[in-house]
């Protein structure tokens, strides 16, 4: 075995049971496995015969080794805590003690016997989950039914069905895991709470919630009854989760993939003939347990008490919010675009004897440790109230790779977007030898009342002023910040215009500095949907997918104007084609002139 090679852990629980799927979801990953990468196959078990070991160990190759664990006697100290019920087994439990056997693992990934991979497993496995314990997908069968929509909102206590993800495909960040001490977690709860509908999916679910990480749809893809075929490109990996058994039943959604490759397994023979066995009776059966599921779920839910929002009830929008948005409309029809639709307190000028902007003198040091620290709690509790909502972070690998110092521009369309790009730049691991600064409005430093304006004039922020003596200062700052490597957020719209989701046009500011300091930019463009949670201004809470580009570089050929003009281009078309791709709609203004100006910002 070449041991330079990455190595790619991953986890099956099995019985003997299992091991004629677990033949087939094998057969799938060493045919997609690639010649880079060490896949390091461990079985959990309690039970499994040598014959069935015999059999597993017949996809060894040179870069995939496979080995057996057998945590009977592990297992032992909570077995009789353990609740199972119709086709589960009691191995399922045996991925929650992952974290703790394997502490030579920062990182694995799992996944449940009737799986089949089209891509290589590898490519789950790169996954950037950042500091989250999980990565995971959405679970279908609980996204289409409202009963178990309720089940696991109320039960199990996710602030919404649409986080709750399914457990049979997981990219587990053991680290992180091992540092919650999940494992501790998980054996108490087992003391004081029993999840009798979908059991260790629901242990799961509760105490990672707030910590996971949702990643493409595509890693984990269920043939339930009302799902849609997509295209073939685009399938990762098919889960034949609950009752969708193409060994049970004809015409299951993506089953030929399934028979694909079991025909090139030793077990092909039984799998038919188990297919042949499966009669009315069972089918009946398999109808029956879904109905006492289903029924189960209803119960649990009835006997805990309802404070979520209601749903389908109108509650009265905010008349100021609803005044900001006809200002935004009426700006954009006269093409001013760098007008803020806020009502934001009178401007008081900025002097350079009011702004320590590189934070030298002692007191300006003290507040600033003691903003930060406060400004992190507070970004934690609005991830955790649901005021903030990130639903995906994509790119994260065009932030990571920039070394030197950067501007990073993103579009700005509500005051806690900045603490966007701040957990952005917390999980992306930049924070730990970089700092970012924030490029502000003079208001918002010199006059802003309450916390937010503590946060304005201590958090590592820029203001811009309207005196010519503190802008050289501001310069000088920048500067000094961009050149030992740091990175400088601005805002190249200059407004702020509430959930507003087109980009709109750009000034020169940000370029002209990129280019004065010799840095790339990078642009984030921050697309949104509605969630299902009502703010106390009557608007649903947005949900915010966070998409960084490649940076955008200087070209030596171009002199310091003409490369300034060529990255607010390059820039501004990035943001249009993420927009049009994201909503499906051209951009479009309905400003009266006949055409906006990206260049002039008109």
């Amino acid at each position: 075995m070449n041991k330079e090679k990455s190595i790619i852990p991953i986890f099956f629980t099995v019985d003997d049971t299992y091991v004629p799927f677990l033949s087939v979801t094998l057969q799938s990953i060493v045919e997609k496995s690639s010649t880079e990468y060490h896949y390091e196959i461990k079985i959990l078990y309690a039970k499994l015969s040598n014959e069935s070991k015999e059999k597993i160990s017949k996809y060894t190759r040179n870069n995939i080794t496979i080995e057996y664990v057998d945590v009977s006697e592990y297992f032992e100290k909570v077995k009789d805590k353990l609740y199972t019920r119709d086709y589960f087994s009691m191995t399922t439990y045996f991925r929650l003690f992952i974290a703790s056997l394997y502490p030579q693992y920062n990182k694995a990934i799992y996944l449940d016997s009737d799986v089949v991979v089209l891509k290589d497993i590898a490519d789950l496995y790169n996954i950037d989950i950042g500091n989250n314990l999980v990565g995971a997908v959405p679970d279908d069968i609980i996204q289409k039914n409202e009963v178990f929509q309720e089940y696991v909102e109320k039960v199990v206590g996710v602030s919404s069905y649409k986080n709750y993800f399914n457990a049979g495909v997981l990219v587990m960040n053991l680290e992180e895991l091992r540092n919650y001490r999940f494992e501790e977690k998980f054996v108490y709860l087992l003391g004081t709470v029993k999840y009798a509908a979908i059991q260790d999916q629901d242990y799961l679910n509760r105490i990672c919630k707030g910590r996971v990480k949702l990643i493409d749809l595509n890693w984990n893809i269920m043939p339930s009854a009302s799902a849609r075929e997509i295209e073939e490109e685009n399938i990762k990996l098919i889960h034949y989760n609950y009752q969708y058994k193409p060994w049970h039943y004809d015409n299951i959604l993506y089953g030929k993939y399934f028979w694909d490759y079991a025909s090139r397994t030793e077990f092909y023979n039984e799998l038919k003939k188990m297919k042949e066995d499966f009669n009315e009776e069972m089918e009946k059966a398999d109808r029956e347990a879904d109905k006492n599921l289903r029924a189960l779920a209803k119960k649990e839910s009835d006997c805990v008490g309802d404070d979520r929002p209601k749903k389908n009830v109108v509650q009265e929008k905010s008349k100021e919010r609803l005044e900001i948005l006809e200002k935004i409309k009426q700006l954009e029809k006269e093409g001013r675009f760098d007008v803020d639709a806020e009502n934001d307190p009178p401007t008081i000028p900025l002097t350079p004897d009011n702004v320590d902007y590189l934070k030298e003198k002692s007191t300006s040091k003290f507040k600033n440790i003691l903003a930060n620290k406060v400004g992190e709690r507070f970004l934690n509790d609005l991830l955790k109230e649901n005021k903030l909502i990130i639903k995906d972070i994509k790119g994260m690998e065009n932030l990571q790779g920039v070394e030197t110092g950067a501007i990073i521009t993103c579009n700005h369309f509500n005051p806690f977007d900045s603490f966007s790009i701040e957990q952005v730049f917390r999980l992306s691991g930049k924070s730990k030898e970089k700092k970012l600064y924030k490029v502000i409005r003079e208001g918002n430093y010199t006059n802003f009342p309450g916390l937010y304006g503590f946060f304005f004039r201590n958090c590592d922020t820029l203001p811009l002023s309207s005196n010519k003596r503190t802008m050289i200062e501001f310069m000088k700052a920048a500067s000094t910040i961009l050149q030992r490597g740091d990175f400088i957020l601005i805002y190249p719209e200059q407004s702020l215009w509430w959930n507003y989701k087109k980009p709109k046009p750009f000034k020169n500011g940000a370029f002209k500095m990129a280019v004065r300091n010799n840095v790339p930019v990078i642009p984030i463009f921050i697309t949104m949907e509605d969630s299902n949670i009502i703010d106390e201004t009557g608007f649903a809470v947005q949900e915010y997918t966070i998409n960084i580009e490649k940076p955008i570089y200087q070209d030596e050929s171009l002199s310091l104007k003409e490369n300034a003009e060529m990255m607010k281009e390059r820039n501004y078309q990035i943001w249009k084609e993420i927009y049009e791709d994201f909503y499906k709609i051209p951009l479009e203004y309905t400003t009266k002139k006949q055409e906006v100006s990206v260049v002039n910002g008109k």
